[in-house]
């Protein structure tokens, strides 16, 4: 259920998953967006979601495979996008 009084002042403020739960998606899928702009991995997302906005991993996969279900060519190109720059850093 949602954060008690507490809790909210201590974090950032985010949608309830259980109140707002649409809200709580579209924000998560914005991150996301921010993320892929600086080529992050799915996993890296999810840990800087979690670290950042208190997001925790699971929704950030959920709707990362909510997206990518959506977009399979964007992801396909994306995937390859970041294995190359991976190549040429390492």
């Amino acid at each position: 259920m949602c954060r008690g009084e507490e809790e909210q002042q201590q974090q950032p403020l985010v949608p309830c998953l259980h109140c707002q739960p649409q809200e709580c998606i579209r924000m998560v899928q914005h991150l996301i967006e921010r993320c892929l702009i600086l080529r992050m991995n799915r996993d890296e997302c999810a840990t800087a979601l979690s670290k950042h906005a208190c997001i925790h991993p699971t929704v950030t996969l959920t709707v990362w495979e909510g997206l990518l279900k959506e977009n399979r060519d964007f992801f396909r190109t994306y995937s390859r996008i970041i294995s190359t720059d991976d190549q040429i850093i390492n």
